[in-house]
Protein backbone atom coordinates (compact mmCIF):
# COMPACT_ATOMS: atom_id res chain seq x y z
CA UNK A 1 0.00 0.00 0.00
CA UNK A 2 1.50 3.43 -0.91
CA UNK A 3 1.50 6.78 0.68
CA UNK A 4 0.67 9.92 -1.08
CA UNK A 5 3.33 12.85 -0.85
CA UNK A 6 3.47 15.95 -2.78
CA UNK A 7 6.73 17.64 -2.61
CA UNK A 8 8.38 20.76 -3.36
CA UNK A 9 11.52 19.20 -5.45
CA UNK A 10 13.40 22.30 -6.36
CA UNK A 11 10.45 24.93 -6.60
CA UNK A 12 8.44 22.69 -8.71
CA UNK A 13 5.40 20.20 -6.58
CA UNK A 14 5.91 16.76 -7.38
CA UNK A 15 2.95 14.58 -6.56
CA UNK A 16 3.67 10.65 -6.03
CA UNK A 17 2.50 7.74 -4.44
CA UNK A 18 5.58 5.91 -3.00
CA UNK A 19 6.14 2.72 -0.26
CA UNK A 20 5.84 4.04 3.02
CA UNK A 21 9.21 2.73 3.47
CA UNK A 22 11.30 4.72 0.73
CA UNK A 23 13.57 6.94 1.86
CA UNK A 24 13.52 10.63 0.17
CA UNK A 25 17.11 9.74 -1.35
CA UNK A 26 15.50 7.12 -3.48
CA UNK A 27 12.24 9.11 -3.95
CA UNK A 28 14.51 12.20 -5.49
CA UNK A 29 16.64 9.64 -7.83
CA UNK A 30 14.09 6.68 -8.71
CA UNK A 31 10.75 8.34 -8.65
CA UNK A 32 11.61 12.41 -9.17
CA UNK A 33 14.45 11.46 -11.54
CA UNK A 34 17.27 13.95 -9.85
CA UNK A 35 20.25 11.65 -9.95
CA UNK A 36 22.89 14.27 -8.45
CA UNK A 37 21.88 13.82 -4.63
CA UNK A 38 23.91 10.85 -4.16
CA UNK A 39 23.79 7.23 -1.91
CA UNK A 40 26.99 6.62 -0.36
CA UNK A 41 27.02 4.30 2.25
CA UNK A 42 23.21 3.78 3.50
CA UNK A 43 24.64 4.66 6.77
CA UNK A 44 24.40 8.45 7.41
CA UNK A 45 28.01 8.50 8.05
CA UNK A 46 29.09 9.73 4.61
CA UNK A 47 26.99 12.86 3.71
CA UNK A 48 26.81 12.21 -0.02
CA UNK A 49 23.38 11.93 -0.16
CA UNK A 50 22.95 15.78 2.07
CA UNK A 51 19.59 17.93 0.43
CA UNK A 52 18.17 21.37 1.74
CA UNK A 53 14.70 20.03 2.91
CA UNK A 54 12.74 23.13 4.14
CA UNK A 55 16.57 24.95 4.05
CA UNK A 56 18.26 22.89 6.43
CA UNK A 57 20.59 20.37 5.21
CA UNK A 58 19.65 16.71 6.25
CA UNK A 59 20.60 13.18 4.75
CA UNK A 60 18.53 12.20 2.91
CA UNK A 61 18.95 8.47 3.75
CA UNK A 62 18.07 9.45 7.67
CA UNK A 63 14.44 10.62 5.97
CA UNK A 64 11.62 8.95 4.21
CA UNK A 65 10.07 10.39 1.63
CA UNK A 66 6.63 10.70 3.61
CA UNK A 67 8.26 12.61 6.11
CA UNK A 68 8.58 15.25 3.40
CA UNK A 69 5.29 15.59 2.28
CA UNK A 70 4.46 18.99 2.73
CA UNK A 71 7.58 20.69 2.47
CA UNK A 72 10.39 21.55 0.28
CA UNK A 73 13.61 20.13 -0.88
CA UNK A 74 16.39 21.17 -2.64
CA UNK A 75 18.97 18.97 -4.40
CA UNK A 76 22.33 20.27 -5.75
CA UNK A 77 20.24 20.80 -9.24
CA UNK A 78 18.08 23.03 -8.01
CA UNK A 79 21.10 25.83 -6.92
CA UNK A 80 22.01 26.54 -10.24
CA UNK A 81 19.40 29.80 -11.67
CA UNK A 82 17.70 28.95 -14.71
CA UNK A 83 20.11 30.71 -16.96
CA UNK A 84 22.86 28.27 -15.49
CA UNK A 85 24.33 30.62 -13.68
CA UNK A 86 26.29 28.50 -10.99
CA UNK A 87 25.35 29.54 -6.87
CA UNK A 88 28.03 30.81 -5.49
CA UNK A 89 29.13 27.73 -3.30
CA UNK A 90 29.58 26.00 -6.88
CA UNK A 91 31.53 28.87 -8.55
CA UNK A 92 34.09 28.72 -5.58
CA UNK A 93 34.58 25.43 -5.52
CA UNK A 94 35.16 25.28 -9.48
CA UNK A 95 37.27 28.31 -8.55
CA UNK A 96 39.28 26.73 -5.54
CA UNK A 97 39.24 22.52 -6.94
CA UNK A 98 37.72 21.87 -4.37
CA UNK A 99 36.79 18.92 -5.77
CA UNK A 100 38.67 14.95 -7.23
CA UNK A 101 36.77 12.73 -7.96
CA UNK A 102 33.26 14.94 -7.11
CA UNK A 103 31.50 11.78 -6.07
CA UNK A 104 30.81 13.91 -2.82
CA UNK A 105 30.58 17.08 -4.10
CA UNK A 106 26.98 17.85 -4.44
CA UNK A 107 26.51 16.56 -0.80
CA UNK A 108 29.34 18.84 0.27
CA UNK A 109 28.09 21.75 -1.70
CA UNK A 110 24.50 21.20 -0.14
CA UNK A 111 26.28 21.15 3.69
CA UNK A 112 28.49 23.77 2.70
CA UNK A 113 25.43 25.90 1.81
CA UNK A 114 23.31 25.24 4.96
CA UNK A 115 26.61 26.33 7.11
CA UNK A 116 26.68 29.45 5.26
CA UNK A 117 23.35 30.21 5.84
CA UNK A 118 23.86 29.42 9.42
CA UNK A 119 27.18 31.68 9.83
CA UNK A 120 27.96 33.92 6.75
CA UNK A 121 31.10 34.54 7.39
CA UNK A 122 32.87 31.41 9.35
CA UNK A 123 36.49 30.76 10.48
CA UNK A 124 38.39 27.73 9.28
CA UNK A 125 37.75 25.81 12.34
CA UNK A 126 33.66 26.62 12.08
CA UNK A 127 33.96 25.38 8.60
CA UNK A 128 36.14 22.31 9.54
CA UNK A 129 33.61 21.45 12.29
CA UNK A 130 30.58 21.95 9.96
CA UNK A 131 31.76 19.54 7.72
CA UNK A 132 32.28 16.84 10.27
CA UNK A 133 29.17 15.04 9.14
CA UNK A 134 30.58 14.65 5.33
CA UNK A 135 33.87 12.95 4.14
CA UNK A 136 35.81 13.34 1.20
CA UNK A 137 38.11 10.40 0.39
CA UNK A 138 39.95 12.58 -2.34
CA UNK A 139 40.29 16.11 -1.27
CA UNK A 140 42.14 16.22 2.14
CA UNK A 141 39.27 19.10 2.70
CA UNK A 142 42.20 22.02 2.01
CA UNK A 143 40.80 23.12 -1.30
CA UNK A 144 37.05 22.48 0.08
CA UNK A 145 38.17 24.96 3.11
CA UNK A 146 39.31 27.48 0.86
CA UNK A 147 36.23 27.93 -0.94
CA UNK A 148 34.11 27.73 1.64
CA UNK A 149 36.27 30.57 3.28
CA UNK A 150 36.30 32.40 -0.15
CA UNK A 151 32.27 32.36 -0.43
CA UNK A 152 32.46 33.30 3.30
CA UNK A 153 35.09 36.57 3.12
CA UNK A 154 32.96 37.56 0.41
CA UNK A 155 29.59 37.21 2.22
CA UNK A 156 30.85 39.39 5.17
CA UNK A 157 32.43 41.64 2.78
CA UNK A 158 29.26 42.12 1.06
CA UNK A 159 27.32 42.28 4.68
CA UNK A 160 29.99 45.01 5.76
CA UNK A 161 29.41 46.83 2.91
CA UNK A 162 25.52 46.79 2.93
CA UNK A 163 26.25 47.93 6.90
CA UNK A 164 29.18 50.44 6.22
CA UNK A 165 26.86 52.24 2.91
CA UNK A 166 23.61 52.05 5.75
CA UNK A 167 25.80 53.89 8.17
CA UNK A 168 27.07 56.30 5.98
CA UNK A 169 23.62 57.19 4.83
CA UNK A 170 22.65 57.48 8.09
CA UNK A 171 25.33 59.84 9.34
CA UNK A 172 24.75 61.75 6.10
CA UNK A 173 21.30 62.73 6.97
Amino acid sequence: MGVKIVVEVNGTAQSHEVEARTLLVQYLRDVVGLHGTNIGCDTSSCGACTVLLDGESVKSCTVLAAQADGRSVTTIEGLAEPDGTLHPVQSAFREHHALQCGYCTPGMVMAVVSLLKENPSPTESEVRLGLEGNLCRCTGYHNIVKAVLAVGATAGATAGATAGAGAAAEAGR
